[in-house]
């Protein structure tokens, strides 16, 4: 997809496959994972958040992407709950910042 060439490839790994080639796979690169984090993502807006602002998308894809990469490892509960708490720490969200602006 073209949104994905726009990635800067200093700070993000993009690779493809060319179905119209015939090539559904190349080593790990494949279309069912992306496929994967998009369902996982759509679930939790459709069966938990019902509506997710443009303002705030970003917190939901950061949330999901958390989600996916510390469960699907195979870390133990508290293992997940030290590492959250450790990316949490010295980070605020004040309320005022939360809700200041429309959201779309």
């Amino acid at each position: 997809s073209g949104t994905y060439r726009e990635l800067d490839a200093n700070k993000y790994f993009h690779d493809s496959v060319n179905h119209s080639a015939g090539e559904f796979v190349n080593g790990f690169v494949h279309t069912n994972g992306m496929e994967s984090v998009w369902a996982v993502l759509k679930r939790s807006i459709v069966g938990t958040y019902h509506h997710v602002s443009f303002k705030h998308l970003h917190r939901y894809v950061n949330e999901v992407t958390f989600r996916l990469n510390e469960g699907n490892v195979g870390n133990h509960l508290m293992d997940r709950i030290t590492t959250l708490c450790h990316l949490s720490l010295g980070r605020q969200l004040p309320y005022a910042m939360l809700t200041k602006g429309a959201s779309c």
